[in-house]
């Protein structure tokens, strides 16, 4: 039956500690969200080997990273069920089941898959998992009834494909047994680059982590990207592609002083330098209690995996619920 409340499915490839950008385009979002609505948030262990199997100890020892980056922004198990893909084998005998119910042909139409594949270089050497993780996510997402998906625009062809499941076995089942998610697009994306590239990207070495020193901020803004063509304190700068500007824009508290900055910068007569230190100030503030937070943490990391195991197994009686629904239209329940 479809669900009586609005639930969130949401996670992370756990390939390394997260940053701003993850910060901005999901996490704080995460934070704010799990006080109305019932969230599951994934650490999608399984998925990352799809594009990590010839180095799988990283994905193993980066479950504990994020799941300390989740806790020390402010997710709370209490109210947020954080699990770990792996631990679930309803997902995978979902993923087979919904194998059947689309083609090859359509997955390599997926203009989100099409585009991982170009930005990776596979060209027609994809592994088979990595081309099929359109059905993995429909695992995902309709194992727990989740009638809204976080994601960004790149990511809607992802949540599309997975309604297409869902209407392909809902119509064999004759009645609805499968909800459809609506993509979740965050008014702000993930932030760009410190490079101006325009994806923060750990395997670019253009983040700021969550977890950042003091000194590492300090010297993480100083190679931040600004306007190449104010070259003089007098000369009009530039907001458009100003990275700069757009970290501030996310992290500043001040708004009002910062279109007074804005509009002074673009008549000239600011330096990029005084742009940065404000910059500074703003992620010290900000990213001091989130480190503080995560130290501490880290000093029990046997409380982080009671916390894994809590909501795995709350994830999992999740999950075997629809498990049963689905094998029970397919046939498969003799016992």
């Amino acid at each position: 039956m479809p669900p009586t409340h609005t639930t969130i499915l949401t996670g992370d490839r756990p390939t390394g500690p997260l940053h701003l950008g993850h910060f901005v385009g999901s996490l704080r979002n995460r934070v704010a969200y799990q006080h109305d609505y019932r969230q599951f948030i994934m650490l999608a262990d399984a998925q990352a080997l799809t594009d990590n199997m010839d180095d799988p100890a990283k994905v193993h020892r980066n479950v504990i990273e994020v799941a300390l980056d989740y806790l020390a922004v402010g997710v709370d198990p209490a109210r947020s069920t954080v699990f770990i893909q792996s631990q679930l084998p309803e997902l995978a005998e979902l993923t087979f089941y919904y194998l059947n119910l689309v083609t090859v042909a359509r997955l390599e139409r997926n203009p989100t898959v099409k585009e991982e594949i170009r930005l990776r270089g596979f060209e027609r050497d994809i592994p088979a998992g990595f081309l099929c993780y359109p059905a993995s996510q429909a695992a995902d997402i309709t194992a727990f009834k989740a009638t809204l998906v976080p994601v960004g625009e790149d990511q809607i062809p992802m949540i599309e494909q997975t309604n297409e499941i869902v209407r392909r076995f809902n119509r064999i089942a004759g009645r609805d047994v499968l909800v459809e998610a609506t993509a979740l697009v965050p008014p702000v994306g993930r932030l760009p680059g410190i490079d101006g590239k325009a994806k923060m990207s750990k395997s670019l070495g253009n983040t700021i982590n969550l977890g950042a020193s003091p000194d590492e901020i300090r010297a993480a803004v100083k190679k931040i990207y600004t306007d190449p063509l104010h070259l003089r304190v007098e000369d009009p700068g530039h907001l458009e592609g100003n990275v700069a500007f757009t970290y501030l824009d996310a992290f500043d508290p001040d708004q009002a002083g910062l279109a007074e900055l804005k509009a002074h910068y673009v008549r000239g007569g600011v330096a990029d330098s005084l742009v940065k230190r404000r910059l500074e100030a703003c992620l010290q503030e900000s990213l001091a209690p989130i480190r503080e937070r995560r130290q501490q943490l880290a000093q029990d990391r046997g409380h982080i995996l009671q916390v894994l195991r809590q909501g795995t197994e709350r994830a999992r009686e999740a999950a075997a619920r629809t498990l049963d629904e689905v094998k029970a239209v397919l046939g498969l329940r003799y016992f």
